[in-house]
């Protein structure tokens, strides 16, 4: 059985002091009234009034931002849609199903909702063969929860980690002593080598495959992309939508509003890029996410009303 979690929320640490936040939040206002007014000094945003704008921006990939924007909307919060990441499978995709068919491994190990997709795609092809799961985070563990309901004997997930995070999970992972054992990590090309590594450490044998890599949409909309900056916070769900995040605004010190991360891993990406504002649910999943969009909006409401 999938060893249960207990969701805490936790802004990145060190905390900003109310003080600089006040001032990050001073600056993103000019900020958001320069691109407001323009350099003609009228409207870019016209239509649309302060009182309207939406609080969050979601940055999954298309499709793939429904159940966060619903759970936001039962909170009385809008939502602006702004895609800044796209899949594309690798060539081990088209190799996973043979290898999930020819072999029998101790575990799959499955670090993001993403790859549990994938990984769901090559499994079926490969027609459904018994498999035992390792996940990270409750939003990659809901992902297998319609198949274990239907495929129980078939896929089980049966082990999460006490924190989820890959260094945890390289750490926590059961293995029977003498005896060999099997793992198959099919990941993003973007994953870092932090789970096999700590896996080879321990002994385990570790068959990695890069399924799937992450890339930049090629196209932003100019006034979509113009509403988004003036949004309170932006909310992001890995490394990569955080990159990309940092690729379009026009400066980190101007824009100073809050980040939102899905978990631990991207927020400490977004960290690394000199963002202060930074939120994280201790354990990744849309409950935990909205706990953090929550917090972010709280924190800025307060400040602003210093």
């Amino acid at each position: 059985m999938l060893q249960p979690y207990v969701s805490h929320l936790y802004p990145l640490f060190p905390p900003p002091s109310s003080s600089a936040t006040h001032l990050r939040l001073r600056r993103s206002a000019i900020f958001c009234r320069s691109i407001e007014t323009g350099s003609s000094g009228g409207s870019l945003i016209a239509s649309v009034s302060s009182s309207e704008l939406p609080k969050v921006v979601v940055t999954r990939e298309r499709g793939k931002n429904g159940k966060l924007i619903k759970a936001l909307a039962m909170h009385g919060i809008d939502s602006l849609e702004l895609p800044l990441i796209q899949h594309t499978n690798l060539s081990d995709f088209d190799t996973l199903p043979s290898v999930l068919r020819q072999n029998n491994f101790d575990w799959i190990v499955i670090t993001s909702p993403e790859a549990g997709l994938v990984f769901l795609d090559a499994w079926k092809v490969a027609g459904t063969p018994n498999v035992r799961v390792a996940v990270i985070g409750v939003g990659t563990a809901s992902i297998f929860d319609k198949v274990t309901r239907s495929s129980k004997q078939y896929l089980d997930v049966a082990f999460a980690p006490s924190q989820a995070t890959g260094r945890v999970l390289a750490a926590e992972l059961p293995k029977q002593e003498k005896k060999r054992c099997t793992v198959l990590y099919p990941a993003s090309a973007k994953a870092s080598g932090e789970i096999e590594e700590g896996l080879s450490k321990r002994g385990f044998d570790v068959t990695r495959m890069n399924t799937y890599n992450t890339e930049p949409v090629q196209h932003i909309d100019d006034e979509l992309l113009k509403t988004a900056l003036c949004a309170p916070v932006v909310a992001v769900a890995s490394p990569s939508a955080i990159y990309a995040w940092s690729n379009i605004i026009p400066s980190m010190e101007e824009w100073g509003n809050a980040v939102a991360c899905i978990g631990e891993t991207t927020a400490l990406a977004a960290k690394r890029l000199g963002l202060r504002n930074v939120y994280y649910p201790k354990n990744p999943g849309v409950d935990g996410w909205v706990d953090s969009i929550l917090e972010a909006l709280g924190v800025l409401e307060k400040v602003q009303n210093v």
